[in-house]
C-alpha cells in the first residue's frame, strides 16, 4: 500500500492507496512542535486500526509520498521516513521532483507543493484547461493551461481565517459554527455572520473563477473548475462556477507523483 501525507497549515490529511483506490483516510491537526518520534507514534496508532496493515509500524506500507506547506513538519517527516521506514521508497515533494507539470511562474520555487500536486491530479483526471479551488487555511485558485502547464493562481484568506478575524476584531461579534443559515438575510447575529461567510465566499469563488476563465482560455466554457479541501462542502451548493468536487485531489496527485518518480529510480 502507498501512504500519502498532505501537510497543510491547519490540518494534515493522510490517505492509504491500494493501487489507484484510496481505501482509508485520516485528518489530524498540524502541529509544528511534534517531533519525528511523536509523529511515528501517531502514524502507528492510526494505521494500526486498519485491517490490511500489521501492528508494527511500516507493516504493509510499500511506498510513501509527502508534500508539506510547513517546513518544520517536512523536516520531521523526513526523519520519520529515514528512521522508521528506511526500506520503503519515499518521495518528498520539493524542488527537483518530477511532476510532469511545467511551472510557468516568475519563481517556481515559491509555489506551494500542494498547489502543484493539485495541478498534477487535475490534469490527470480532467485535462486542461482547468482551475483548482482549494478551500484550506487560505482559499487558493490555481490555473492549468490546455497543455497541462501550471500558469499561476490567486491566494485569498480562507473561510476559517475570516471567521476567526470576525470574532477577534468585531466588538459585538463572536466565533460561530460554520454552517449554512436558514436564509441569506439573517434573523440574528449568528445567522447574519453565517450568511456572510457562506454566500460571501460563494460569490468570491464565482467572481474570481469567472475572471480567471477569461484569461485562461479563448472559450471560458472549456475550463473545468474543480473544488477540493476540507471546507469545500460549505460552498459547493451555492457556487455556480464549480463543475467537479474531488475531496482527495491532493492525495491522488501525491500518488501520481510517487509513481512517476519511483519508476525513474
Amino acid at each position: 500500500m502507498l501512504l500519502t501525507i498532505d501537510v497543510g497549515n491547519t490540518h494534515t490529511v493522510l490517505g492509504l492507496f491500494d493501487g489507484e483506490e484510496i481505501v482509508e483516510h485520516w485528518r489530524i491537526s498540524t502541529d509544528s512542535r511534534r517531533t519525528a518520534d511523536e509523529l511515528a507514534v501517531l502514524l502507528q496508532g492510526l494505521m494500526g486500526m486498519h485491517p490490511l496493515l500489521g501492528e508494527e509500524l511500516g507493516d504493509g506500507i510499500e511506498g510513501i509520498a509527502i508534500c508539506s506547506t510547513v517546513p518544520s513538519v517536512l523536516h520531521e517527516l523526513r526523519e520519520v521516513t529515514r528512521r522508521y521506514y528506511g526500506d520503503v521508497p519515499a518521495v518528498l515533494v520539493e524542488p527537483g521532483i518530477k511532476t510532469g507539470v511545467p511551472i510557468l511562474m516568475d519563481n517556481p520555487k515559491e509555489v506551494g507543493a500542494d498547489r502543484i500536486i493539485n495541478a498534477v491530479a487535475a490534469v490527470e483526471l480532467y485535462g486542461g484547461p482547468a482551475i483548482v479551488v482549494d478551500f484550506g487555511t487560505a482559499t487558493t485558485f490555481d490555473a492549468v493551461s490546455a497543455r497541462g502547464e501550471y500558469t499561476g493562481g490567486v491566494i485569498a484568506p480562507g473561510i476559517e481565517i475570516s471567521v476567526e478575524a470576525l470574532g477577534v476584531k468585531g466588538a459585538q461579534l463572536r466565533k460561530i459554527e460554520l454552517a449554512r443559515p436558514r436564509s441569506v438575510i439573517g434573523k440574528n447575529t449568528v445567522e447574519a455572520m453565517q450568511a456572510g461567510i457562506v454566500y460571501g465566499f460563494a460569490g468570491q469563488v464565482d467572481g474570481v473563477v469567472g475572471r480567471m476563465k477569461r484569461e485562461l482560455a479563448e472559450d471560458p466554457e472549456e475550463v473545468t473548475v474543480i473544488a477540493t479541501g476540507g471546507l469545500a462542502p460549505m460552498v459547493l451548493g451555492e457556487s455556480s462556477a464549480i463543475d467537479e468536487h474531488e475531496p482527495w485531489l491532493t492525495l491522488i496527485g501525491l500518488r501520481l507523483v510517487y509513481e512517476r518518480n519511483v519508476a525513474r529510480r
